[in-house]
């Protein structure tokens, strides 16, 4: 039988390699226009360049085979562009991340020689409006969102007496999962949904800033936690965090600053 393009020459046409052309029309992506009943040699025509092509630039994107098929079977050209839209998206949160994760790496491999800023706090016992919940390590970015909007509309019109923060149990990072409360310090903190008054005990706080977006916000948890060790003093309680300018006050994460405080009582030797 006569063949338009073999597979070889299709493969030098398309930069496909014939392996990737065999896996495609397995997986019903890209099938031949026609396959040799004895030899099983594959067939293919010029019109199927310009698919073969889309293919590939979608595959260079790491766009699942899934979605390319997906793709390649709408026909509408606004809902193909949407869901071109939505993985490019995906690649833009998933390169943010990337960089963060470099800028961190930068900063662990040439750590900064002016020392870390650590200041020792008594802070006095209070009543907050607080939100409060069991949750996942990796589900605290999405938990601290519903909640502070929350506890936003419960305290609005009430005038703030301090910036707002977050108290963190041990076991969250211990074991993935604790206990997390976000706060908002108002007078008569009200009862609304999930809000209610939480009364926050006395503490002295290893207090340290960390600036910028919250990515590596680790880093500096670990520079602090050395701080402590350093300096015999012991970890009492959960992690405090005050969101001194936080995405809710400013979009540019270069403006952020997040105070972290670590509950702590000084070691003493017991008399021998």
């Amino acid at each position: 039988m006569s063949c338009g393009l073999t597979i070889g020459e299709f493969a030098q046409l398309t930069h496909l390699s014939v392996r990737t052309l065999r896996r495609y029309h397995e997986s019903g992506l890209l099938e031949p226009t026609s396959v040799d009943p004895v030899t099983g040699y594959r067939c293919y025509t010029s019109d199927q360049i310009p698919t073969a092509q889309v293919i590939h630039r979608l595959r260079d994107l790491d766009v699942p085979l899934a979605d390319v098929a997906k793709i390649l079977a709408t026909e509408d050209a606004a809902e193909r562009a949407d869901l071109v839209g939505e993985h490019l998206q995906r690649l833009e949160a998933e390169l943010d991340c990337t960089r963060a994760t470099v800028t961190s790496l930068r900063n662990l491999l040439r750590p900064d020689d002016g020392g870390l800023q650590v200041e020792l706090r008594p802070v006095a016992a209070r009543t907050v409006a607080g939100v409060e919940g069991v949750v996942g390590y990796e589900e605290v970015f999405s938990w601290y969102d519903a909640a502070m909007a929350e506890l936003d509309a419960a305290v609005a019109g009430l005038p703030p007496l301090r910036p707002p923060g977050g108290c963190y149990a041990n076991e969250l990072f211990t074991r993935g999962r604790g206990t997390a409360m976000v706060y908002r310090p108002v007078a008569d903190p009200p009862t609304r949904g999930r809000v209610r008054p939480v009364d926050l005990p006395a503490a002295e706080l290893a207090v340290v800033v960390h600036p910028g977006p919250h990515d590596d916000i680790d880093v500096t948890y670990g520079q602090l936690g050395a701080w402590v060790v350093d300096h015999a003093l012991a970890v009492d309680g959960p992690v405090h965090e005050t969101y001194l300018v936080s995405p809710r006050d400013d979009p540019d994460p270069a403006a952020w600053r997040t105070e972290i405080g670590w509950p702590v009582f000084r070691l003493t030797s017991t008399p021998g």
